[in-house]
């Protein structure tokens, strides 16, 4: 016979299994679990990445479910966010609102399992009314009536006395923002920049688009627009004109020109300008183009981007036509050496076989270091963009 005998706070139980011989086994319960607080750390940030800055979602006393954000660590080139491990409740927090924290730092307490107390009834609404007087109070003596305020002084006739009341608010630039700056401010004080335009006759690729795009999304299940074609140009233009693919090395006053293209496409998101990097877009088609565009821009709305999809990049492009732009000149991202402005399409009157017609058309501007590269290959290079997108049967042609 074997006799099991379990005690009543369900710690340990006791085991007879030979006379006089007894087995002690201890196991825990669900309600040990409970109540155990754990501290959080700060996850580890990517190679390139030191320190971040602390923006809390929750407060403590805040009920928590598992994988809901407590907080985002903002850095000078993407944000992480950081989920509870558990349901409970925010028990304390270790660091203040915009600390700067290194990976590994303890950021919260959490009591796993809690559940967040709830207000106590005021004690207001609970009492009973008090009692109704059952004699009038005693008449209060009689006051003498206080004096009138005085009056103030009236402004002398034809004078105008007017108020100006100015508000304005101060908000701490971010980690992202701050980082924008200074690379810009780099680019001015490194680069030797001058600005370049052109202009594109956007009716064919219109034309192109109008005819496939439904073609294109059953077949790609992903719309056709204009950016992968300005992709595809640049990748086929770098190819031709490699010292705007390259770079200047000042530290050993080297030229590094690259075999690959790797291409920057600057995304606005509400927190700053973010570039995420198709890579090897010589080797991509207008659909593989069309898909990483998509991938990255979802990630960057979701602020899922992660360092890795930032770094690198041998050239960017920059399209402020979605935001109506007519004209404008790009500033280079550092260490590149040229940056691509793409503009509004707008219809305008152009000369065509000796006449006038109105046509869809884009101003296109190329930045680009001096330094490395001259205006003979600038000008030829916007050119090329410009020759590829008014009629991509020339890259069938290798022209």
């Amino acid at each position: 016979d074997v006799l099991v005998r379990q005690s009543a706070s369900g710690k340990h139980a006791y085991q007879w299994t030979e006379p006089n011989i007894y087995q002690i086994r201890y196991f825990k319960t669900s309600a040990h679990h409970r109540d155990e607080v754990v501290t959080v750390k700060t996850p580890a940030f990517a190679e390139s990445v030191t320190e971040g800055d602390v923006r809390w979602e929750k407060a403590v006393g805040d009920s928590v479910s598992e994988d809901e954000v407590v907080c985002e660590i903002e850095t000078d080139k993407t944000s992480v966010q950081v989920p509870a491990p558990a349901a409970g409740v925010i028990e304390e927090l270790l660091v203040p609102d915009g600390g700067k924290v290194e990976g590994g730092t303890p950021l919260f307490k959490l009591r796993k399992g809690a559940v967040a107390a709830k207000a106590a009834p005021s004690q207001a609404t609970d009492a009973p009314p008090p009692a109704a007087e059952t004699s009038p109070p005693p008449a209060a003596p009689a006051a003498t009536p206080p004096a009138p305020p005085p009056q103030p002084a009236q402004p002398k006739p034809g004078v105008r006395i007017t108020m100006t009341v100015v508000s304005c608010v101060q908000v701490k630039m971010n980690r992202m923002r701050l980082r924008i700056a200074q690379r810009l401010k780099e680019a001015q004080n490194t680069c030797a920049m001058l600005t370049t335009f052109n202009e594109v006759d956007m009716s064919n690729i219109h034309e192109l688009r109008k005819l496939h795009k439904d073609a294109f999304l059953k077949k790609h299940e992903t719309k056709l627009g204009f950016m992968s074609a300005f992709v595809k140009a640049a990748a086929h233009a770098l190819i031709d004109q490699p010292a705007v693919n390259a770079v200047i090395d000042d530290t050993t006053k080297e030229i590094v020109y690259r075999d690959y293209v790797d291409i920057s496409v600057a995304v606005a998101t509400p927190k700053g300008l973010v570039v995420p990097v198709i890579r090897n877009v010589e080797t991509m088609n207008f659909a593989d183009i069309e898909k990483a565009i998509n991938a990255l821009g979802e990630k960057a709305r979701k602020n899922e981007l992660a360092v890795e999809d930032m770094d690198g990049g041998t050239f960017t492009i920059s399209n402020g036509g979605v935001f109506g732009s007519l004209f404008g000149t790009p500033i280079i991202n550092p260490p590149q050496s040229a940056i691509l402005g793409m503009h509004g399409i707008f219809d305008r009157p152009v000369a065509v076989n000796g006449k006038v017609e109105i046509r869809p058309m884009m101003y296109v501007a190329l930045t680009y270091d001096h330094r490395l590269i001259d205006g003979r290959e600038a000008v030829t290079f916007l050119r090329k963009i410009k020759a590829v997108v008014e009629d991509p049967r020339v890259l069938l042609l290798g022209m």
